[in-house]
């Protein structure tokens, strides 16, 4: 790997235990990602960013280098907390969310999230999500979801099922990818427990994807293959912005991380047939993607640092504007008692 791995070096980090032991497994799973595709020789470049100069945590992303490799990808971590603001409820959340696009249209995308959040005077709960995007027909799909059948919490929700709710659109009567992984506010018996849970999931997705990205692939990608996968980017752009109330829910907070936030999109996506999807959504958001189409009067559009920005601003501007517009994004269901034989490895 070309690029250097450092620490963060920000001046304040959440104070709680659990917080300081979920940022320590983040960070060692972006390690561990970047590790597994050691052997593709990708360069990444590692870009830091602060919450409020640094006061409130911040984070890092190791963003892969375009024109090689990857068409766009992104291994984000972050810690967020408020111990000196007594009237914010939020204490800490700590992220690691990954975006990987492959700029060969046979390999799948993977997006891969585990998260932790603590609210004062309550119990922390976890985010865990992974999802195999495929451009082309294939049979990965089965393959990505065995891997993950062992963490699938037995006596509560289907993990997988809760997946297909979340990355289910409703104006393109489709999946997002073919194989989807979601547990949202969930919980263990002891925090350790959860750690741990945490912890082999996460290696559990990179080791699978990893394999992925080392088959060797015969034969050169035809202009269908191509086309397929500019089709499937430009719905993995309508999805993460329209729908995925995860990165709206980061673009509202603050605007100090907006890059990092919507570093999962893609290259390049096509405007030309966002337009004709205008008609089918719920609520205002026909008028949020009108806005967002004309940013570029192209038909084929680069999705560069400045249109990010331009982006984020718009979306935050449309839910203020429309707050009810939420209620029409993804949502999972929450997931309480799993049970005491629940194991992980």
């Amino acid at each position: 790997m070309n690029s250097k791995m450092t620490d963060i070096n920000l001046p304040s980090w959440a104070s709680s235990n659990e917080a300081q032991k979920s940022f320590e497994l983040v960070r060692n799973l972006q390690k561990s990602l970047a590790k597994s595709i050691h052997g593709l020789d990708l360069p990444f470049k590692e870009i830091q960013w602060l919450r409020d100069g640094g006061r409130h945590g911040g984070g890092n992303r190791l963003q892969a280098q375009e024109g090689g490799f990857f068409n766009r990808g992104s291994i984000n971590v972050s810690q967020v907390h408020y111990d000196d603001k007594p009237n914010i409820p939020l204490s800490s959340a700590t992220a690691l969310s990954t975006i990987l696009h492959p700029d060969e249209p046979r390999h799948p995308s993977l997006h891969l999230h585990i998260s932790y959040t603590q609210r004062k005077g309550e119990q922390g709960e976890w985010r865990l999500m992974a999802d195999l995007n495929p451009s082309q027909p294939s049979q990965l799909g089965g393959v990505f979801r065995k891997s993950l059948e062992l963490f699938n919490i037995e006596d509560g929700v289907d993990a997988f099922a809760q997946g297909d709710q979340y990355f289910w659109i409703p104006s393109r009567n489709r999946h997002r990818g073919i194989s989807h992984f979601y547990l949202e506010a969930f919980n263990l018996p002891d925090f350790e427990t959860e750690l741990k849970f945490a912890s082999d999931f996460g290696e559990k997705v990179i080791l699978t994807y990893s394999s992925f990205l080392l088959k060797t692939l015969l034969g050169e990608n035809t202009s269908e293959e191509r086309q397929r996968q500019l089709e499937y980017h430009s719905l993995y752009f309508f999805q993460v912005l329209l729908l995925d109330k995860g990165t709206t829910a980061g673009l509202l907070v603050h605007d100090q991380n907006d890059e990092g936030i919507l570093a999962s999109l893609p290259s390049r996506v096509d405007f030309a047939l966002l337009k004709k999807w205008t008609n089918d959504l719920q609520g205002n958001q026909d008028q949020l993607l009108e806005k967002i189409l004309a940013l570029k009067k192209d038909d084929i559009v680069g999705i560069d640092t400045q249109l990010k920005l331009q982006l984020a601003k718009i979306i935050r501007k449309h839910y203020k504007k429309f707050p009810d517009d939420l209620n029409h994004q993804s949502h999972g269901f929450k997931t309480t008692g799993p049970s005491n034989h629940l194991q992980t490895k």
